[in-house]
């Protein structure tokens, strides 16, 4: 299986992917009982999480601990738990945890490879950034108070077992980034919630700006949870990079916008006419194609590059089964009369020899059958770069 189909069983069991698809646009939240309690074991532990704390790399923000009982901000001060460099002490957060906080490590996929291939697999899926964020919270105890996320986020209870409140309405529709929770604006009505307990193998979908919150029932283990980020972009960001990338070929969005005329009531319907006719001119295929390669641009220059190689890489033979690595963000664009291969790194000019190879090697190739010692360089030079791996 490759990364996205293992990626996409885990976090969705039995659903197809148009299913998933439709759960996404639907934005509505969804309990799915998991009928394994070891579904997530593979990912996450808490000795996982003990190692880290021991290395040089558990430091804040990274690392931040949550306690709703808190007057004020939930957050606990980094001080409390941390030296001024931002080094945690594992004896203070140890006790401040014992105490009923909550820890949290964010995007801890950049330091865990187990969670940093599933995060990678469902990039490869949706073709958008993936983060997880874990939760370690003490019995009887809540991390963070009533609030909901800017983005879509996946559940995956690990170990323990949570209660959730969930709102059904959306409180904020499309709420993003630059529109955090706001306890005095954004009020959840209670009697609104619906209860949801996850237990080991669980999954809980909620879209952004459904109102949220979980705690851990007095007596039982500590719970132990991923949540997934599934931090796509809005139109706002598309428009935006539509504007970026059409600027060089349309000459009427490089004219002057004459703020003297904004006070101007005539002049103000001209205005509202041409920033119509531009927003018109974006609306084409070439804009939305342009838009699509900057954000799989964005994908692959953005995140982990993964490579499918590791230090010690022998040099390939002609009969040695290859196949695009899995692992790396990389897609094909057109290029003059011919293409190139990008990614992380330096493009890879593709001639139509080369094109070819290339979706051979999709599913799988050695050298010779692809033509010989010609292929024979190309292959080896794509294992060096660690966008090939033997099959």
């Amino acid at each position: 299986m490759t990364l996205a189909a293992d990626a996409f069983e885990l976090a969705f069991g039995t659903m197809t992917v148009s299913e998933a698809f439709a759960l996404r646009e639907g934005a509505k939240p969804r309990h799915m009982p998991g009928g394994n309690a070891g579904r997530y074991a593979g990912l996450l532990s808490v000795a996982d999480i003990d190692a880290f704390l021991r290395t040089d790399a558990a430091r804040t923000p990274r690392v931040a601990m949550a306690d709703s009982s808190r007057s004020g901000s939930a957050a606990v001060p980094e001080d409390l738990f941390a030296d001024e460099d931002g080094r945690v002490d594992p004896v203070h957060l140890f006790q401040l945890f014992d105490a009923g906080a909550t820890l949290v490590v964010s995007q801890f996929h950049d330091m865990h490879p187990p969670l940093a291939r599933f995060c990678r697999g469902l990039e490869k899926l949706f073709l958008h950034a993936v983060q997880a964020n874990i939760y370690l919270t003490p019995p009887g105890a809540q991390g963070f108070r009533t609030h909901f996320d800017t983005h879509d986020v996946l559940v995956l209870q690990v170990s323990g077992a949570k209660r959730w409140r969930v709102w059904d309405d959306v409180l904020l529709p499309h709420a993003t980034r630059n529109t955090p929770w706001d306890g005095a604006v954004h009020r959840a009505d209670p009697a609104g919630a619906r209860d949801v307990l996850l237990e080991p193998g669980d999954m809980l979908y909620v879209p952004r700006g459904v109102a949220h919150d979980a705690s851990v029932q007095e007596g039982s283990e500590p719970s132990l949870h991923i949540t997934v980020g599934l931090l796509e972009p809005s139109w706002a960001d598309a428009l935006k990079a539509a504007i970026d990338q059409m600027e060089q070929q349309q000459p009427a969005l490089r004219q002057s916008f004459r703020t003297w005329r904004m006070a101007d009531d005539a002049a103000r319907a001209g205005l509202v006419a041409a920033a119509r006719g531009r927003l018109e001119a974006l609306a084409t295929g070439e804009a939305m194609d342009l838009v699509s390669m900057r954000f799989l641009q964005q994908l692959g220059s953005d995140r982990m590059v993964m490579p499918g190689r590791g230090l010690v890489a022998p040099k390939p033979g002609l009969d040695d089964r290859l196949i695009l690595a899995d692992s790396v963000h990389h897609y094909v664009v057109p290029v003059g009369a011919g293409a190139e291969l990008r990614w992380a790194g330096p493009a890879e000019r593709l001639g139509a020899d080369e094109l070819g190879w290339i979706a051979r090697l999709g599913e799988g190739a050695t050298p010779r059958e692809l033509g010989g010692e010609a292929a024979l360089a190309f292959c080896a030079r794509l294992l060096t770069l660690g966008l090939l791996e033997r099959a």
